[in-house]
């Protein structure tokens, strides 16, 4: 069953806006990450949840997507998420930000596989400026952005391939709009001696 979850919870960069993501969904996000691992049981983490749509249209434009496609503007017009969890640190219970990278994406991890769980996709942004979305959300001084996750109703097609060794693991996108994801083989990525 993981194993399918894990393959069902893709990068999405295209959402079925009519599909509104709820608080109550997102809220179940959050409640599933805070049980995942975390360095020296630290919990850093606070959740900023953006489900109205005034709020994620102020988060939007914040984010940069697929910069593996330069040529292409996505999530295209119309397709974008409907909702977004804001990860923050919060430098009052650890103020060392490096310490806890791998359970920013352990935690994100967590709830988008409880967003495919629910037929809901998302994917993780790390390409935005911390600054400008502390100050556009007015987050207090010891919150700091670390990554966001973008939610809501997948509306495109994504298909994993296998590649062979030394092919490119770029993903792209055909004339049709389809999205590819090379992975590498099974028997590539184990090693025993």
């Amino acid at each position: 069953m993981i194993l399918e979850l894990a393959k069902k919870s893709r990068s999405y960069r295209g959402y079925d806006e009519s599909r509104r993501v709820t608080r109550e969904e997102l809220v179940h996000f959050v409640d599933c990450a805070r049980f995942a691992p975390s360095s020296v049981n630290g919990q850093p983490f606070k959740y900023y949840l953006a489900y109205e749509k005034e709020d994620v249209d102020r988060i939007q434009p914040l984010t940069g997507w697929a910069r593996a496609l330069p040529q292409m503007k996505l999530p295209h017009p119309g397709k974008c998420p409907t909702a977004f969890i804001v990860i923050c640190q919060n430098t009052d219970w650890d103020a060392d930000l490096k310490r806890y990278f791998k359970d920013v994406g352990i935690v994100a991890q967590t709830m988008l596989l409880a967003a495919a769980e629910r037929d809901l996709g998302g994917i993780m942004i790390g390409n935005f400026s911390p600054d400008r979305v502390k100050e556009t959300l007015s987050l207090p001084e010891n919150l700091v952005p670390m990554l966001i996750v973008a939610f809501g109703k997948p509306d495109e097609k994504i298909v994993l391939t296998e590649i062979e060794n030394g092919e490119s693991i770029k993903y792209y996108r055909d004339e049709n709009d389809v999205h590819y994801v090379p992975k590498r083989k099974l028997e590539d990525i184990i090693t025993e001696k």
